[in-house]
């Protein structure tokens, strides 16, 4: 039982009922904001599939299988493994539904690799040594040192002509010893590879060893955009582009920039780099400028506390926007040999940086403790203790660790 989205070929599947073969616990690696998280779940084998696993520089399918969410579909031999959040019995009836958005953005980020890598063959002798779909952007590795100046734009023209010739697009599947197989482009073969060869022929243009899922047609790529060639690793340049909806999603978000920056700016798009290039000069001057003042009212702060008579021993101060320099003059100008001096900059509740300087003894002695009450991090040596600390709120309770202590040396002495 399958369902066929009408806008496509009968051949694309969206749903298919299947059973399940085997189901066995098992750990996923995801990546989430930029951090690692291991999830439990299953690994689930099932009769047939029509969820991609990842191969081929292609990412895997998204979908469901029986309303459970399928988080990452590998290949193990000729069995695509499906990991879902909660486990299913071996010979129960499930249904499959491939998130059709994703599946079809990567068929026209894949067609488009094949043309393009097939064009830029044919027109300048450009190898294609290995390319990757990217969640933005993809990008195709050529075996070339460089691209010459104008044969960006004329392969990107030569793919959208194709585009436009709505040239068909077909699965063949050959055995092994078939003598046509000599003739397909490839790289190679898995080792583990199992069963027919299927070979992706766009005609007239290009045939090749694919495994992953195509448009039928190139007028499904709607168009694609070469925006740029990058170096990429030894002798090799780095072709960058994208194709069908990316596209149409691209341009709007260069038109919602361009608007915001005509609002931001004050002026057309045509002089957003030149006056973008001048508020950042305007601004490296400001900043020149703010850290000289910061330098002085740094001496000025200590030179004041100097010049009181009943100065004391022990120096405390927050300012937001200070920085280590800033400190260090402070400290510095006071001298810190018969001072206890507690210096923090930043955020007055959150995030910021600290300086502990006094006498060696009660440096080695406190400076690790103030780190602990700041939940910060840093070293000390030579009646400095300095570092970032992620909760200043506690600094109320670093200055009355170090004037009891303070309170103590002086008693001592008296």
């Amino acid at each position: 039982q399958s369902t066929v989205p009408t806008h496509c070929s009968p051949a694309l599947v969206m749903a298919l009922t299947t059973r399940v073969v085997s189901c066995s616990p098992a750990e996923l690696q995801l990546e989430n904001n930029g951090k690692k998280e291991k999830i439990k779940g299953f690994n689930v084998t099932v009769k047939d599939t029509i969820l991609f696993p990842e191969g081929g520089g292609q990412p895997d399918d998204h979908g469901t299988m029986g309303g459970v969410q399928v988080l990452r579909v590998t290949r193990q031999g000729p069995d695509a493994v499906h990991f879902v959040s909660s486990g299913l019995e071996e010979g129960q009836e499930v249904l499959l539904k491939v998130d059709w958005e994703r599946r079809f953005d990567h068929m026209q980020q894949h067609s488009a690799q094949h043309l393009i890598t097939a064009l830029a063959d044919a027109l300048f002798g450009y190898k294609t040594t290995s390319w990757e779909l990217g969640r933005q952007r993809s990008s195709i590795e050529l075996d070339t040192a460089r691209v010459k100046s104008g044969e960006a734009e004329a392969l990107e023209t030569a793919a959208n002509e194709k585009i436009r010739s709505r040239v068909p697009v077909n699965v063949r599947l050959l055995s092994l010893d078939d003598p046509e197989v000599e003739k397909v482009r490839s790289r190679g073969l898995p080792v583990d590879h199992a069963g027919p060869i299927r070979i992706i022929d766009i005609e007239g243009v290009d045939a090749n060893m694919c495994c992953g899922t195509h448009v039928s047609n190139l007028s499904h790529l709607q168009a694609i955009k070469v925006l740029g060639m990058e170096k990429g690793k030894k002798n090799k340049t780095n072709l960058v582009f994208i194709a069908g909806n990316r596209v149409l999603k691209y341009a709007e978000r260069s038109y919602n920039t361009e608007k915001s920056l005509i609002s931001l700016l004050k002026t057309g798009p045509e002089e957003h780099v030149q006056a973008v290039d001048k508020l950042q000069k305007n601004i490296k001057r400001l900043q020149k400028t703010n850290l000289v003042l910061l330098r002085d009212m740094a001496v000025l702060i200590a030179r004041n506390f100097k010049s009181k008579p009943d100065q004391g021993n022990f120096f405390t101060l927050h300012y937001k926007d200070g920085d280590n320099e800033f400190m260090n003059i402070i400290a510095n100008e006071i001298g810190f040999e018969d001072t206890v001096i507690f210096l923090t900059v930043g955020e007055e509740t959150g995030e910021g940086m600290f300086l502990l300087a006094g006498p060696s003894s009660v440096v080695d002695s406190l400076g690790p403790r103030v780190m602990e009450l700041l939940h910060g991090k840093g070293a000390g040596k030579n009646g400095r203790f300095q570092g970032k600390a992620s909760c200043l709120a506690k600094r109320v309770e670093v200055e009355a660790l170090l004037q009891e202590h303070s309170h103590q040396m002086k008693a001592q002495e008296e």
